[in-house]
């Protein structure tokens, strides 16, 4: 991996100065609570365009690090750069910029239960557009019907959805405001193997059609091996190794041996 770069250099003259083929470059994240460190010098790139997927066992702070990103955890040291911006050195009227071309499915859902389908949707575009309420109530059921959901289903609450259904209504609303970055918190968690593989197709779909750029936390190897164009292992608080399927299965490590060749793994063939 690349050098890590100086968070207090204003000067892009050393070979971590930002790439145009990044939609997301981090580099020397350090995260913790309290005494406890989850996540130490860790340094990650996504490659427009691309679905990455990031694994890692359970509680190694996979979504510690998309948490970091989007501002929602403080991290201690470190720099992140999305889509050629450096997220530290702008005001919030500048961050607010950046962060309106992302998007979040989180692992739940979120919805909001007392709004419909269609209010949920909306909601980045209330907060970010100066639009009337006519086109608001059209953009959000073309996001509605991008993401696979029958027309009736804008004006259900999450109540009356089914958990693929709130999966899609969540992604919907993560593709609002029409983003170049989409983060995903455990898209399949959840879903039966059918409905898992209908959602992988979908954001397979979605990003060759909208050109979007996932980051993906996932354990899901069906997600990993069918959507995934790179992988990112994060293991003993920092990302191991980044690469394609065929990379993970050759890398010598005692997690990344077990889960990608484990018993379970080879079970799926």
């Amino acid at each position: 991996m690349m050098a890590q770069s100086n968070p207090d250099d204003d000067q892009d003259t050393s070979p971590t100065q930002s790439d145009p083929e990044l939609a997301l470059k981090a580099r020397g994240i350090t995260v913790g609570f309290g005494s406890k460190i989850i996540l130490e010098n860790v340094d990650l790139d996504v490659r427009k365009g691309e679905i990455l997927g990031f694994v890692g066992g359970s509680g190694t702070g996979k979504s510690v690090l998309m948490r970091a990103v989007l501002g929602l955890v403080r991290k201690r040291s470190g720099t992140i750069e999305v889509l050629g911006q450096k997220l530290d050195k702008k005001n919030a009227d500048q961050r607010l910029s950046i962060e309106r071309r992302w998007g979040v499915l989180f692992q739940q859902g979120a919805l909001f239960s007392s709004l419909t389908v269609k209010q949920n949707v909306q909601l980045p575009m209330r907060e970010h557009l100066d639009i009337d309420q006519q086109l608001m109530d059209e953009l959000a059921r073309l996001k509605l019907s991008f993401v696979g959901l029958p027309p009736d289903a804008a004006d259900k609450y999450p109540s009356e959805l089914s958990g693929g259904m709130i999966k899609r209504a969540a992604l919907a609303r993560a593709l609002a405001l029409d983003p170049d970055l989409v983060f995903l918190d455990e898209p399949t968690s959840g879903l039966d193997p059918i409905g898992a593989a209908e959602f992988d197709r979908l954001i397979r779909n979605l990003s060759e059609t909208l050109g979007l750029t996932v980051y993906m936390v996932t354990h899901d190897l069906d997600s990993l091996h069918s959507i995934c164009d790179r992988v990112a292992v994060l293991a003993d608080k920092k990302v191991l190794v980044v690469g394609t399927m065929d990379e993970m299965m050759t890398f010598d490590h005692p997690w990344v041996i077990e889960y990608f060749r484990g018993e379970r793994a080879l079970r799926r063939k």
